[in-house]
């Protein structure tokens, strides 16, 4: 494990394997850990990281204010995690790389191919985050937060945030800064200072950007239809990774490849092969 200053803010990464660079952007929601692509759900089903190294340089990190990363408290936008992916890659002098994202990773992809085409080789979109109930869960989650926040105070939710250790999707009281209070005290004393109500504010504004749309997010679908990128899609389905999600980003980026194979059929067996043949298809 390694950490490099981005933007700012400490991130965790790591890189394995050989060939052409690959930066994978987690899967996990607020939970986006490089240890997501080996434990959750799907991904510890099919096991890319046992075979995506053999070709592949994989580029893994704790996206901002997840896991070991830092964070800073401003009304995150999707940006700011292409500038994390972005720099990450400037920092391993990278200049172009393939994108692979899973779950809520996703929507960086389609942001960073929207205002950095000319360093995207190709994606790959493993189960893209959307659809109605995905957004309105979310909304759900940051309300939970906000309601806290406003009726115990900041130092409450830190207080709370350091007597677990669950997740934003697992209690989203603490909210989405919950891991960097964990991570570094001076970060928690900081927050706790904060007014209230210009942090309820940065709060909304923040999830409203994100979470904006009853498909997938990321970019907006004309900035998506302009590119011509070689792109792969995997699809989900279920409650927050509805198939129309993947749909529409198939719709979006023209010349996509949609693997059309149900959830319970896509295996270690397969998946692997499937996203491998694609990059090999695209090259460098």
């Amino acid at each position: 494990m390694a950490f490099a200053r981005i933007d700012g803010i400490n991130t965790r990464y790591e890189v394995i394997g050989e060939g052409p660079p690959l930066l994978m952007y987690s899967p996990g929601g607020f939970d986006a850990r490089i240890e997501k692509w080996t434990d959750l759900g799907v991904y510890a089903r099919i096991r890319l990281l046992d075979h995506l190294p053999k070709k592949y340089t994989c580029i893994l990190f704790d996206r901002r204010e997840n896991g070991q990363s830092g964070g800073r408290v401003e009304a995150i936008t999707w940006d700011h995690y292409v500038r994390q992916g972005a720099g990450l890659l400037d920092h391993l002098g990278v200049d172009k790389a393939h994108l692979m994202g899973g779950c809520m990773g996703c929507c960086p992809l389609s942001a960073f191919a929207a205002s950095r085409p000319g360093r995207v080789l190709s994606m790959v979109h493993y189960w893209p985050v959307g659809g109605a109930n995905y957004r309105i869960s979310g909304h759900q989650r940051f309300a939970r937060h906000l309601a806290y926040a406003e009726e115990n105070g900041l130092q409450g939710v830190v207080d709370l945030a350091l007597s677990h250790d669950k997740n934003f999707s697992a209690d989203p009281r603490p909210g989405p800064w919950a891991q960097p209070i964990r991570n570094d005290p001076a970060f928690a004393e900081a927050f706790a200072k904060q007014d209230l109500a210009n942090y309820l504010l940065t709060v909304t504004a923040m999830y409203r950007g994100l979470l904006d749309r009853d498909t997938s997010p990321g970019a907006e679908p004309e900035l998506l239809m302009q590119l011509d990128i070689p792109t792969l899609i995997v699809p989900g389905a279920d409650g927050f990774h509805a198939t129309s999600a993947a749909r529409y980003t198939q719709e979006c980026l023209k010349g996509s490849e949609y693997w059309d194979v149900p959830t319970s059929e896509q295996t270690e067996e397969n998946a692997p092969a499937r996203v491998i043949a694609f990059l090999d298809s695209v090259g460098t």
